[in-house]
């Protein structure tokens, strides 16, 4: 298991435990995690807290050309908005845990160069699954439907 995916996933967890949406995201700079997020929507009464945004406040203020040397994990599929966030900063590689439970605007980011790489990790879409089957609801409000 890739050490940081693995990080993504306990995020992920963290947030379920709080009574959120089951989704992580990690910011790897050379090596070095520099920033974690979980989908916080639910816990801060946020409409734009998902994991990717969370993990890149909490790296703070990066130079433009660090985000370029960087790679964003997250346990699913980027949404829209998210693959805005990568597009914006100009992130290069984003590695995605599993996209069977929601695929986000994978190929507008390929075009845009983007490495993207799906692992299709089970336990991701084990958290996923067994969240939107509990909560299909509070899943379609996170994704806008």
């Amino acid at each position: 298991m890739d050490q940081f995916l693995e990080a993504a996933i306990e995020q992920a967890e963290k947030g379920l435990a709080e009574g959120g949406i089951p989704i992580g995201s990690v910011l790897v700079i050379d090596g070095e995690i520099v920033g974690r997020g979980h989908n916080r929507r639910v816990q801060k009464g946020s409409a734009t807290l998902h994991a990717e945004i969370d993990c890149l406040e909490s790296a703070g203020r990066i130079k433009a050309a660090d985000y370029r040397r960087a790679v964003l994990y997250s346990t699913l599929s980027p949404c829209d908005m998210c693959s805005g966030a990568v597009l914006l900063y100009g992130i290069n590689n984003v590695v995605v845990g599993e996209n069977r439970t929601f695929k986000g605007p994978e190929d507008h980011l390929r075009s845009r160069g983007v490495n993207l790489t799906i692992i299709d990790d089970q336990r991701c879409v084990q958290l996923m699954q067994e969240f939107i089957e509990r909560s299909p609801e509070l899943w379609n409000e996170d994704i806008g439907e």
